[in-house]
């Protein structure tokens, strides 16, 4: 099928799913508030499926490999991970949103907005080469600054990885001023895509539970069925159920 009629088919076709995502800056939190999602949609009977950024079984040892001796080029690199987000469209996110699942996406397209455009690629190219993917039904936006998301990162491992730290661009021979620049840089493209794009931005700072309860909310907007009998409780929200 020709990129034209794929655009064509996913513009036309009426979806049964949903498709909700989290983007941010790495430490800001997204990836453990989707996975609580998940588990309490799956727990109202829903059918869901979890999509990771960069986990095409296709893609993923190639990039692995480029990462690792440090030759990716700004190019080089945006045009593995649409590889990688193709495969992983074409083969689960597409046919499971119009199978009526609820895919989650722990990033999507706006990743590559931010990322590629802030290591040099032209913007309109960089849109064009994802331009076959669907909107998403929601994009929750965590917000955290710098100094948090790093402290997060750094807790968790004793130092930071070479692309994750902006290291390719030259921004800086110090890691930790590389890593400050580069994600401030790509925090400017999402302040930029959440006004556009329509994001539903949560305060990265506060409370896991808190930010729990307003993704929960929102989605139970734009997704009746995953509504229950039972009121959603303000605070606390129970993180296991």
């Amino acid at each position: 099928m020709s990129v034209k009629a794929r655009r064509s088919r996913n513009r036309h076709v009426e979806s049964k799913g949903k498709l909700v995502v989290v983007e941010g800056i790495d430490g800001s939190g997204k990836s453990t508030q989707i996975r609580l999602l998940e588990k309490w949609l799956i727990s109202k009977g829903m059918r869901v499926f979890l999509t990771e950024w960069n986990s095409s079984e296709l893609v993923k040892e190639i990039t692995s490999k480029g990462k690792k001796k440090g030759r990716l080029t700004p190019t080089t690199f945006s045009l593995l991970h649409a590889t990688d987000f193709a495969d992983r469209y074409e083969r689960n996110i597409f046919p499971l949103i119009h199978a009526g699942y609820i895919v989650l996406a722990d990033r999507y397209v706006y990743t590559a907005y931010a990322r590629d455009i802030v290591r040099g690629c032209d913007a309109k190219w960089v849109r064009e080469v994802y331009d076959f993917a669907v909107k998403p039904d929601i994009v929750f936006y965590f917000r955290v600054p710098v100094e948090v998301a790093s402290e997060r990162i750094l807790a968790g491992r004793p130092k930071l990885k070479y692309y994750e730290a902006g290291m390719d661009l030259n921004l800086s021979n110090d890691p930790f001023e590389s890593y400050r620049i580069f994600q401030s840089r790509i925090i400017e493209q999402y302040e930029t895509m959440a006004e556009s794009e329509g994001f539903v931005t949560i305060d990265g700072t506060s409370g896991i539970e808190e930010q729990q309860y307003l993704v929960r909310k929102k989605v139970m907007e734009e997704i009746p069925e995953s509504r229950s009998s039972r009121t959603l409780a303000k605070k606390p929200v129970i993180l296991n159920e």
